[in-house]
């Protein structure tokens, strides 16, 4: 996102995709009032909804809605802002933009500009931002609750705490430097620092175990279908899913890439993925095949490890790791009564008959919730979290070890992971990451 002029007023389409039964056009910045009263007349009293007719500036009628005003600072950006509430047909949108768009010092707004607004304006931190988007991206119920209980700003408020207690650290090592004499700078509160900075590096180094649960619910759980040829992967895949999404064949190596379908399992998001068959003798593109299943199975949460006819594959040979996985037994309907094997499977099934697919479903389920844990612990949601928390831990296991060197140099290292958990709310000028922040929002957020 460029660095567009914070005095402008923007405007936008902010509802969903047209046609709709009503769409949502939000303006801010200091001509928003003066902009829309040209258009409606008189505004309605302020957070009161009224109806008027919206007209171009020749007069002619656009259309008729509501108008809703916020003043600031009690609107979403934190500047005055009109919201206009119009019917969702194209022309009559397009027709109301362009009419906006005729003001001078007013412009359409770029991607996220309206929530980078409210940030730059104080209304919530960076985390908050964060989650507001996820929110607008939600699929599944986990997902949903997820980013609602991230927006309301926990994750802003337990690592401001932290660097609070690091400032406070930090401030009792500097007294002690500069006030070495004053009977109100205790001698060894240094030593005190200490013990308190060494429970902190603790929480954050628990809190940053919690971030593969986060991952979880906002991307999805990964289930890799892995098998010998023919053990019935793809038809599998297509029962999960209810739909043909992959070929079927009796002939062996048919299926050669990854072949991914998603699934809503108890409100997450299960990511299921068909691989190539796993045998000796395969020719070089099904080789190749072999070697992305292999990818996908060392990258994935659980495996369902398919046996028909030959047996099942030994994973110990397959994956350089322990990975997670429920022992399969397909096409069950084809098996001959008496027809039993050494060991028992985890579950059998038919994706013809559907025997076993319900218990399969559940067994995954049942895997996934325990993966994501409980939705209303507080734990890291970005990738970018853990890296300032990885990189305020590495900062306070320096300090643990400078007990024996000149105080000023273990402060600076309190000031390190400070800094990068400010980095982490925005608490400090963050100007290279907000691209990337506000980037993945929608036009009118």
């Amino acid at each position: 996102m460029d660095s567009p002029e914070q005095g402008d007023t923007i405007f936008a389409l902010s509802s969903g995709r047209l046609p709709a039964g009503v769409a949502v056009i939000r303006v801010s910045g200091p001509c928003s009032v003066p902009v829309v009263t040209t258009l409606v007349g008189t505004l309605p009293e302020e957070r009161q909804l009224a109806l008027r007719g919206i007209r171009s500036r020749s007069g002619q009628l656009i259309d008729r809605g509501l108008v809703a005003v916020f003043r600031s600072p009690h609107s979403f950006t934190g500047e005055d802002c009109v919201e206009l509430h119009l019917h969702g047909g194209p022309a009559v949108v397009r027709a109301l933009l362009e009419e906006l768009g005729s003001f001078s010092d007013v412009r359409h707004a770029e991607a996220g500009e309206f929530s980078l607004r409210a940030y730059r304006n104080g209304k919530f931190d960076l985390t908050t931002a964060e989650a507001l988007a996820d929110l607008i991206q939600a699929e599944t119920e986990a997902q949903r609750r997820f980013a609602l209980e991230n927006s309301g700003g926990r994750n802003g408020s337990l690592y401001a705490g932290w660097r609070e207690a690091l400032l406070r650290a930090r401030s009792l090592i500097e007294a002690e430097l500069d006030f070495p004499d004053e009977h109100d700078v205790p001698g060894s509160v240094s030593a005190d620092v200490w013990k308190d900075v060494a429970v902190l590096a603790r929480e954050i180094d628990s809190h940053m175990q919690g971030y593969r649960r986060g991952e979880i619910i906002r991307d999805g759980y990964r289930v890799v279908i892995v098998g010998p040829p023919n053990a019935g992967k793809s038809s599998l895949l297509n029962a999960l899913a209810r739909r043909d999404v992959a070929i079927v064949s009796d002939e062996p190596g048919t299926t050669r890439d990854l072949v991914e379908v998603d699934l809503n399992l108890a409100g997450l998001k299960i990511i299921v993925t068909d691989t190539a068959g796993v045998r000796e003798g395969a020719g070089t593109i099904e080789k190749e095949g072999i070697a992305r299943a292999r990818t996908a199975a060392a990258a994935a949460d659980l495996i369902l490890l398919l046996e028909e006819g030959s047996g099942p594959v030994d994973l110990a040979d397959f994956l350089p790791g322990p990975v997670p996985f429920l022992s399969v037994r397909s096409k069950v309907d084809l098996l001959h009564r008496g027809d039993s094997r050494e060991t028992a499977p985890d579950v059998e099934v038919s994706a013809v008959t559907g025997i076993g697919l319900s218990t399969l479903l559940d067994m995954i389920s049942a895997r996934a919730e325990a993966a994501a844990g409980k939705i209303t612990d507080t734990v890291p949601f970005r990738e970018r979290h853990v890296m300032e928390l990885r990189s305020a831990a590495a900062a306070l296991l320096r300090f643990a070890g400078m007990q024996d060197e000149p105080l000023e140099l273990a402060a600076e290292q309190l000031r390190v992971a400070a800094l990068h958990l400010a980095r982490i709310i925005g608490a400090i000028d963050v100007e290279d990451m907000l691209d990337v922040v506000f980037s993945r929002f929608c036009i009118g957020k």
